[in-house]
């Protein structure tokens, strides 16, 4: 099968949209290939011509967010005031908030770990080559690129992951949780 084709990009185009279509009205993980094909209005076959399975659907719907959320990290200044956060951060958070349903799908108990891996390695990837490039946070000497790399890594995953999380009693109010205040918060937490 050729990606290139348009007949494939299609169909593909189909697939995701129905995925996300989906999500907005049921937990990721009581989807079902049967369901996406349905609402795609393709056979199953057409679904594994194409994906091996949901977590691999999954993954390619959300490929354009997790590029864009790596990217707006790799522009995140180090040198902005500890009171403001940069804007590559704020605009990471507004990503994540657009497609809250899919990543708290992703990210939760239930979702795909495929996923959680995909995000946090590609992170990873384009924190180490910025790293590497002698563009790191003050107070960084001594410990090697990819491990810090990967520490912030997972710390942006991990907040990501609680941004999107479903308010519960304790959460505190829907305002602390929104783009800006995840990112003012998570650059307090970066910045030191």
């Amino acid at each position: 099968m050729n990606p290139d084709d348009p007949r494939v990009q299609r169909t593909r185009d189909r697939l995701r949209a129905a995925l996300r279509s989906l999500a907005t009205g049921h937990r990721l993980g009581s989807l079902t290939v049967a369901a996406v094909a349905r609402h795609a209005g393709v056979n199953r076959a057409t679904v594994y011509q194409h994906y091996p399975d949901l977590d691999a659907l999954v993954a390619d719907t959300m490929e354009d967010a997790v590029a864009h959320v790596a990217r707006c990290a790799e522009l995140c200044p180090l040198d902005v005031p500890g009171d403001r956060p940069p804007e590559p951060l704020v605009d990471l958070f507004a990503r994540v908030a657009e497609d809250a349903v899919l990543y708290r799908g992703m990210l939760s108990d239930q979702g795909s770990a495929r996923f959680s891996h995909l995000l946090r390695d590609r992170l990873t990837e384009v924190l180490a080559a910025r790293f590497g490039q002698g563009a790191r946070p003050p107070g960084s000497g001594g410990v090697p690129v990819r491990v810090h790399a990967a520490y912030l890594a997972g710390a942006l995953v991990g907040v990501i992951a609680e941004a999107v999380r479903e308010p519960d009693a304790g959460a505190g109010p829907a305002a602390d949780r929104g783009p800006e205040a995840v990112a003012a918060a998570t650059w307090r937490l970066l910045a030191g």
